[in-house]
């Protein structure tokens, strides 16, 4: 039951307090997102890592003043691929079989499906299917922070493009899709610290088809 009472204990901190998260427990963090199921293993994202201060400053002013930004200690951010791109999935594809001792023609029959469904899609369409996959990644991440008694705010709150730009995420090949705060609460100024959580009821929130 502890991950059950990690989720009960974490919340969307609001204030935070600017302590160091421990580099242990930050790799901890890390290591759960970097972990994470992706669809067909590809993990077509990055998630960079920001405690520079001054990029911090930076980049508040396009997460809507949010104080978490400057007040957090690291921020991560979640970047999807732009599009899949035949190089890009083969890269990855061989990256598995040669970690795990195969030929590299192994999967060349489901490279191959992969490629025939991804490639003539819309490239918006792809985009969002590939956002979706951090979502997972940043799910693993709050977890694990939670679970290390770390505070964890993720945010949809910003620019994405202005953050983009900031990161030089486009020469990367790269977009951003969702950013989290880590850090410790800061109970003396945090609103929400000692609200009750408020979720729907195990009635209304789950349907049963026996």
């Amino acid at each position: 039951m502890s991950l059950l009472d990690d989720l009960k204990w974490r919340y969307a901190t609001k204030k935070m307090n600017g302590e160091k998260v421990p580099q242990e427990k930050l790799d901890y963090i890390l290591e759960a997102a970097r972990l994470a199921p992706s669809s067909s293993g590809l993990q077509a994202f990055e998630v960079f890592v920001i405690s520079n201060k001054e990029i911090l400053e930076k980049i508040q002013p396009l997460a809507f003043g949010q104080s978490q930004i400057v007040d957090c200690s690291h921020l991560l951010v979640f970047a999807a691929w732009e599009n899949y791109t035949e190089e890009r999935v083969s890269e990855a594809f061989d990256r598995s079989n040669t970690e795990r001792g195969l030929p590299l023609n192994t999967t060349d029959a489901y490279k191959a499906q992969i490629l025939g469904m991804y490639l003539p899609r819309d490239p918006q369409v792809n985009f969002e299917h590939l956002a979706r996959q951090t979502y997972i990644s940043l799910a693993a991440a709050l977890f694990a922070a939670a679970e290390q008694k770390v505070d964890a705010t993720p945010m949809e709150g910003f620019n994405p493009a202005a953050l983009d730009e900031l990161l030089n995420l486009k020469e990367k090949g790269l977009k951003s899709t969702v950013i989290a705060t880590l850090g410790y609460r800061d109970p003396s100024n945090d609103w929400l610290v000692n609200m009750k959580k408020v979720r729907r009821s195990k009635e209304d929130f789950f349907t049963f088809i026996d």
